[in-house]
């Protein structure tokens, strides 16, 4: 039995054929890089003194679908499923969004879960939103969207035991592989994907996309000294 421990990612591409050519699939990896830039949203982020807040960033729309057995954002309207844990607005009209000031009461206990909209999604009419909880260990599920198409998701799975207040951010970004023979099939073929756990601006964990036979689809833990914990293996979306 492979001993090794991995956070799973699952590629899904609804009403398309699985058999992609390598260019069209490099051309959607290559969107990542015209994504806002993490640094955009970390100033928008809120803090609460004993508070953890999770965000994504990196591709065109990502979601924190779900935090331990709380589902967050539904797959169909990508809203907050509850409203009860939606952080509440002021009713002020004539008022932007991203001046209003919301109500961020603490989280009354260890278990709370509240859902904070961030910023304009980069696809039109979608909000990204982050996530509060209390520091524990947490399952978190995110949705990645590289490509401007809702129909194209990549879902990442992992079990972090945030220990320390304070904001995180789960970046996507595309590795640069420089050891590349510049052959055509390898030049045809996306450069991996990864994903890297922030705490503030310091990488905790990095994981990214394997492309060999015997891991192929899945994002190993690598480049870090400490062990994994790597959450159940995801589910493909149904087409």
């Amino acid at each position: 039995m492979n001993t090794k421990r991995y956070a799973l990612w699952t590629s899904t591409i609804v009403a398309a054929s699985l058999l992609l050519s390598g260019c069209q699939l490099l051309t959607g990896y290559q969107k990542i890089d015209e994504a806002e830039s993490a640094e955009a949203w970390v100033g928008k982020i809120k803090p609460i003194a004993g508070e953890v807040n999770i965000a994504c960033v990196g591709t065109y729309h990502c979601e924190i679908v779900q935090i331990d057995k709380t589902l967050i954002i539904a797959p169909n309207s990508h809203e907050p499923i509850n409203p009860q844990i939606m952080t509440a607005l002021p009713r002020q009209e004539g008022m932007a969004k991203t001046s209003i000031n919301m109500d961020m009461t603490p989280l009354v206990n260890k278990n709370a879960i509240k859902v904070v909209p961030l910023a304009p999604s980069s696809m039109p009419g979608l909000t990204n939103y982050y996530a509060r909880v209390m520091p524990a260990k947490h399952e978190v599920h995110v949705n990645f969207y590289p490509e401007n198409n809702m129909g194209y998701v990549e879902r990442f799975a992992m079990i972090h035991d945030f220990t320390e207040a304070g904001t995180y951010q789960l970046r996507a970004y595309q590795k640069k592989n420089s050891e590349k023979s510049g052959s055509l099939l390898d030049t045809a073929s996306p450069e991996p994907l990864c994903i890297e756990l922030l705490q503030g601006t310091k990488v905790q964990r990095r994981f990214c996309k394997q492309l060999d036979a015997e891991h192929q689809g899945e994002f190993v833990e690598t480049g870090m000294d400490k062990a994994v914990t790597s959450a159940p293996k995801a589910k493909k979306m149904a087409a």
